[in-house]
């Protein structure tokens, strides 16, 4: 039998940006912090080996509502992480021209009230030309679009009165969570070039070779388990572990994208709440609104776009929405954009051997719907779950943490490539997403099934989804999708009218309660002061 858990376990996450220092900080925090003190013996410890000279992207980044309990996990006051990383909050994504040119819908955060008791969406059906459904089943819809903030500066961090995640700056975010590891919970941190990883007879890492920042000399760095946090490079699971990417570029087109920073005009031009996603003929942008600036991208695919269209395809964007000055209309022609490569795809398993890898090492497939940093915050948690632990189980705990794994990225392939199926957009790069050789045979089941039935929970076979069926029927329905079943029973209409007479009360309450998203802001800086 395997001895018992080591009294410390010795972690070596490779790479830092947010993926590194938000797992080091998951990992100390629920291993060496209790109600807020220092363990001074840790159970789990942790090194940070980041090479000093890696640039943040820093676009614009989105989360998910379960950052919230993230950021309270590892005791990161709220109003400090918006005071420090120009966030503001995001309480969805609003698609526009994605159905059709004209066209646009909301999947917000919010699930639609009585879920997942009732499900309300049998009773919206009749009415489906009336009100967007997103509208008739949450507030959030009139709420978030029309520039409400998610919560009152007045209560508690991270307590919410409709269910928001953040807009923020990457690079101001990696810069809050290094300084937070180190000053609060006891990771070490090694600025050094990581040049070489020796693996033992077993295929298992054996060390590492560095140079630290400023020194010639290599020095050779152990752990009992490492983390690979080396982005789409994979030093470690891809690289040195030989752990194969499953490529998806054959369902989801995406490889490329053009990103750029887009100052506001003036210091009091409204911040939107909702990542804007708009469509375009070979690809689509995004356009994040932070307290400063919009962080603005086009995400397309090289075989249906070339880099010169993509480019004009992107001015011709910011023209439409920096307004109509000189100096707007003169830096959406002199911007200078960055291009990101990428090979849309995920490792065959993220934990071999001794090595796990979190982020973009462990896979990426392109930013719709914000799944990164969600993918992240998942991985760090499990990983915690299953330390401190015996080396002699890492392959169990590894396969646990791979069917799992694989799993969600099912998920999110199936997930995203629904946002482009329903699409009625006419284009060959639209019309090849809607090719059934490029659709996966369990999407085309279930799309199949939606017709007459609504998505529901019991429709998926694992329970710990990324995704609700609630936001299947947000893409479903927003995207004119409608599902064609029979009435619903009289008791479940006038649930159903409860429902949706509650949501029109609650709406009125909020819209006299609750702040817009810059005077949030402005009051949080207030109550920070004081």
């Amino acid at each position: 039998m395997p001895n018992c858990p080591p009294a410390k376990t010795e972690v070596l996450i490779v790479g830092g940006g947010a993926a590194g220092w938000l797992t080091a900080a998951v990992l100390s925090a629920t291993h060496n912090l209790d109600e807020g003190v220092l363990a001074a013996q840790p159970r789990v410890q942790v090194t940070v080996l980041e090479s000093p000279d890696v640039p943040t992207i820093g676009v614009g980044e989105g989360t998910w509502p379960s950052m919230r309990q993230t950021l309270k996990l590892i005791g990161l006051p709220e109003t400090e992480f918006f005071r420090c990383c120009d966030v503001s909050a995001k309480q969805g994504s609003l698609f526009v021209d994605w159905s059709e040119p004209g066209s646009h819908y909301l999947h917000p955060f919010t699930l639609p009230a009585g879920w997942p008791e009732f499900n309300l969406a049998t009773c919206w059906l009749p009415f489906a030309g009336d009100i967007a459904f997103a509208d008739a089943v949450t507030t959030q819809y009139q709420l978030s679009t029309a520039g409400f903030a998610p919560r009152l500066p007045q209560a508690p961090d991270y307590q919410p009165v409709l269910n928001y995640g953040y807009h923020l700056n990457a690079g101001k975010f990696t810069a809050l969570l290094q300084r937070h590891c180190q000053d609060k919970l006891g990771v070490r941190y090694v600025p050094a070039h990581l040049k070489e990883v020796l693996l033992r007879a077993d295929g298992a890492i054996d060390k590492l070779l560095a140079t630290p920042a400023g020194s010639a000399e290599l020095g050779a760095y152990q752990a009992d388990l490492y983390v690979d946090c080396t982005g789409m490079q994979s030093l470690l699971l891809g690289k040195a572990l030989q752990t194969p990417l499953t490529s998806v570029k054959h369902i989801l087109f995406n490889d490329r994208a053009l990103a750029v920073q887009v100052l506001y005009p003036d210091a009091d031009t409204p911040i939107v709440s909702n990542t804007i996603s708009t469509a375009q003929n070979s690809g689509w942008v995004w356009d994040i609104g932070l307290p400063t600036r919009r962080g603005v991208g086009f995400v397309y695919a090289s075989d249906y776009c070339s880099d010169d269209e993509a480019d004009a395809c992107l001015r011709n964007y910011l023209k439409k929405t920096a307004g109509s000055t000189q100096a707007t209309l003169f830096f959406a022609e002199q911007a200078e954009p960055r291009q990101l490569q990428f090979q849309p795809g995920y490792r065959n398993g993220c934990w071999q051997h001794n090595c796990v890898a979190v982020g973009m090492a462990a896979g990426f497939i392109e930013p719709l719907e914000a799944s990164a940093l969600a993918l992240v915050e998942w991985s760090a948690k499990t990983l915690a779950a299953a330390l401190p632990l015996d080396p002699s189980l890492y392959s169990l705990a590894g396969a646990k943490m791979n069917r799992t794994f694989l799993r969600h990225w099912q998920q999110i392939i199936e997930f995203l490539k629904l946002h482009y199926v329903l699409s009625k957009r006419d284009t060959p790069y639209w019309r090849a997403h809607r090719d059934s050789a490029s659709i996966p045979q369990t999407l085309q089941d279930q799309l199949q099934l939606w017709q007459q039935q609504v998505p529901q929970p019991l429709d998926f076979a694992y329970q710990d989804l990324l995704f609700p069926a609630a936001s299947y029927q947000y893409v479903l329905y927003g995207m004119g999708a409608l599902t064609q079943t029979l009435p619903a029973k009289p008791s479940q209409q006038a649930r159903a009218r409860a429902l949706f007479a509650q949501n029109y009360q609650d709406l009125t309450k909020l819209q006299q309660l609750l702040p817009d998203n810059r005077q949030l802001l402005q009051q949080l800086a207030l109550k920070n002061q004081n």
